[in-house]
Order: structure tokens, then C-alpha cells, then sequence
């Protein structure tokens, strides 16, 4: 894929590295530009970095009434070496395409995915922050763009990419347990829906439960499936427990549940690098709360890029009562698995082999340039970060 770099004046950009003088807010600050491609005629078309600013749309575009929109979100991170390498977006590069099949948005190749990424980082790279506990967020998303009313796909579509630089999802970051609500009142999605997919709608029907949430002092709701039996989701990241016995323990992933790639990679790293052996089951609801009580389930959290792993220290009820996890502390284990993960990100651990992968000092001068060619259907896979040994 050729990329045009159609860049602002380097006197227009950040010109020196980003040493922020307060704790960075998650998702609020922006870089100084953006990847965009557009779909037509059956094929995506001029790949391109431009400014960040606002997108031209007509008021019947189909992503405004219809929801025809899917999205991602990864991390980059800076490593001591002053180098910037992305946590494993091949795997959000498949999932956004595993999305899209669920809404009928045409997929973008992973390959090419990889490497807009990779190509906005270094563009991008000087608003890495140096910051302890703060990333670069990466937000990919694709939206039809058609302007047509009627309950069908987009013919057009856009594909734009921006990033973030972020600290802690929770202000409190890694260092303080949430609570979560357990309540009958709402379900994030339904078999056969698309609870499974990243995709607007799921999170703007979770907004009243998340509000009802915080009424109850708690950060987000713990999801039941739709016959109120067995855990599904602690808002938007996968729940998780540790039992007693050293087993931690994750909800088997169904068509109701989104597959976190901080979950799958807890999963890949297993029991020989974290220090407790992985499991998914579907997971009664009454029988967690029965273990709690009785100190059999010693630990629980969520996983979720954003996040990467937050401690739950209780649980609250409709009635305000509450059921403390333990002692309503940070386990062992949770925060073992934090570490190797965030130690991974950082390059403060070898990483599995393909799990990085690193921004290539390549930028475009800032002068225009053309594009010699149409967006290709498959492109070489990016170069990746080679890790020097495998993870203890």
C-alpha cells in the first residue's frame, strides 16, 4: 500500500518531545494528524496522512441513523530505547475485520491495517509521552459514509485512524480496585445479536447502565447473559477471577461476549509466565457470588485494552448492599499479571515472538506526494519487533 503524506508544515507541528507537566486524562488530547481511505466501486482507495481535524459528511450518511460503524482500540508505547512499539495490532487489525463481517462493512487488509498504523506512529512520534503509565491510544474505525436512508448497507465507507496520548483509563490507574454493580435491570447483548463485535451501538446501549452504575458509586456494571445465570462482561472489558486454589478463571467467549486481546493474551501466557494456570468456563453468577463469600474466589478484575487489567475490590447490589472480593485489596495474582503485561508493553520484558511492533523511522518529507498506486487487497506483513529471548 502507498501511502501520501500530506503533512502540515513542520513548523505547524510538534517539533520537541512530549514531557507532560500533569497526569495525562485518557482520550482527550490528539496528534497532529490522521490516516484516511475510502471505500468506492468495490475497492478502498487513496490510503493517505493528513492533518487531524474534522471529517466532511452529508446529513444522510447511513453510520448517522443506521449505526453502520465499527472501531478499534490498541496502544503504542515508548520504550527506553526512545523507540515506539504498538502491542499487538495484528490481532485488532483481525478483530476489526471480524467486526465489520458482522455489519456488512467490507474488510481492509490486515497488512495494510499494520501499516497505517505504523506509518501515523512515526509521523506522529514525538508526542509519545514520557510519561510513567501513559501510552499512545490508537483508534481505528470504519463508518459508511453513503448518503442514502433505508435500512441497508453503505456503498461508501471511510477508514481513519487517529491517536491519543493517554494515561490510566481510571484516574486512580492500576494502584486502586473498582466496584462493580450486579444488577438484573440491563444485558449488554443478546445470541445472535452482536454483542461479539466492536461496534458503536453495543457501547451507546450500555450508557444507562453505566450511568445507573455511578449512581451507585460503582465504575461500571457487571453484564449477565439474558437469562440472568451466567457472568458475561464488567462493563467494557472481560471479567476475570482467581480462585482460592491458584486457578484464574475467564468466561468461555460466546457470540454475546468480545473477544479482549488482553484477555487472549493472558490465555496465550498461561500458568509458565503468570504464575497461575488459565481457564474459561461459563460461570454462574450465584456460584461466583457463593465463592466470594466464602473466600473461595480470592481475586477478580477485568481485562480490556484500555484498562489492561483493573482490580475489582467489591461488588454492590440494587439494594446498596456490598460483597468485598478478599480484602477488598489488589491480589498477587492480578497484580502479577499486570506487571508482565505492562512490562511487555514497555519493552521491560521480552515479548513473545510477533507480539511488537516497532515504528521504523521512516516518515515522508513534508511535501505532498502522489500515490503511484490504488490501495492493494494484501500487502507484506509489517516488520516486527524481534524479542530477544522468550518471556520468564
Amino acid at each position: 500500500m502507498d501511502i501520501r503524506f500530506d503533512l502540515k508544515p513542520r513548523s505547524d507541528r510538534r517539533r520537541t518531545a512530549f514531557h507532560p507537566d500533569a497526569p495525562l486524562p485518557f482520550g482527550q488530547l490528539r496528534t497532529d494528524h490522521m490516516f484516511l481511505m475510502d471505500f468506492e466501486d468495490g475497492q478502498w482507495i487513496e490510503p493517505r496522512i493528513v492533518p487531524y481535524g474534522p471529517l466532511s459528511l452529508p446529513p444522510g450518511a447511513v453510520a448517522l441513523h443506521y449505526a453502520q460503524e465499527i472501531f478499534e482500540g490498541a496502544k503504542a508505547f515508548l520504550h527506553e530505547d526512545g523507540e515506539i512499539h504498538a502491542f499487538r495490532i495484528d490481532k485488532n487489525a483481525a478483530r476489526l475485520n471480524r467486526s465489520g463481517a458482522g455489519v456488512l462493512i467490507p474488510p481492509i487488509p490486515e497488512d495494510d491495517q499494520v501499516q497505517a498504523i505504523l506509518a501515523l506512529l512515526d509521523v506522529d512520534r514525538l508526542w509519545a509521552p514520557h510519561q510513567e503509565g501513559a501510552s499512545l491510544y490508537i483508534r481505528p474505525f470504519v463508518f459508511g459514509t453513503q448518503d442514502s436512508l433505508g435500512v441497508k448497507p453503505s456503498s461508501r465507507y471511510t477508514f481513519c485512524i487517529f491517536l491519543s496520548p493517554s494515561g490510566p483509563y481510571y484516574p486512580a490507574g492500576f494502584h486502586e480496585p473498582v466496584k462493580l454493580l450486579v444488577t438484573r435491570r440491563f444485558h449488554r447483548a443478546a445470541p445472535g445479536g452482536t454483542g461479539a463485535f466492536k461496534t458503536g451501538g453495543n457501547y451507546a446501549a450500555s450508557l444507562l447502565a453505566g450511568h445507573v452504575a455511578h449512581e451507585h458509586h460503582a465504575s461500571q456494571v457487571l453484564f449477565l447473559d439474558v437469562t440472568d445465570t451466567y457472568i458475561e462482561e464488567a462493563g467494557a472489558m472481560n471479567h476475570f477471577h482467581v480462585t482460592r486454589r491458584g486457578k484464574l478463571v475467564i468466561p468461555t467467549f460466546t457470540d454475546t461476549i468480545l473477544r479482549s486481546i488482553t484477555s487472549e493474551s493472558v490465555i496465550e501466557l498461561g500458568e509458565r509466565h503468570l504464575g497461575v494456570a488459565v481457564k474459561q468456563a461459563r460461570i454462574p453468577i450465584d456460584e461466583f457470588l457463593d465463592g466470594v463469600r466464602s473466600g473461595a474466589i480470592s481475586e477478580a478484575g477485568g481485562f480490556g485494552t484500555a484498562a489492561v487489567v483493573s482490580a475489582v475490590g467489591s461488588y454492590v447490589f440494587d439494594d446498596a448492599t456490598e460483597l468485598r472480593v478478599g480484602d477488598g485489596s489488589i491480589g498477587p495474582h492480578t497484580r502479577r499479571i499486570y506487571e508482565v503485561l505492562t512490562g511487555i508493553q514497555r519493552g521491560k520484558r521480552p515479548a513473545p515472538e510477533g507480539w511488537l511492533f516497532q515504528a521504523r523511522r521512516q516518515e515522508a518529507s513534508s511535501a505532498p506526494r502522489k500515490v503511484r498506486r490504488k490501495a492493494a487487497r494484501k500487502a507484506p506483513a509489517a516488520r516486527k519487533s524481534r524479542p530477544r529471548s522468550k518471556p520468564r
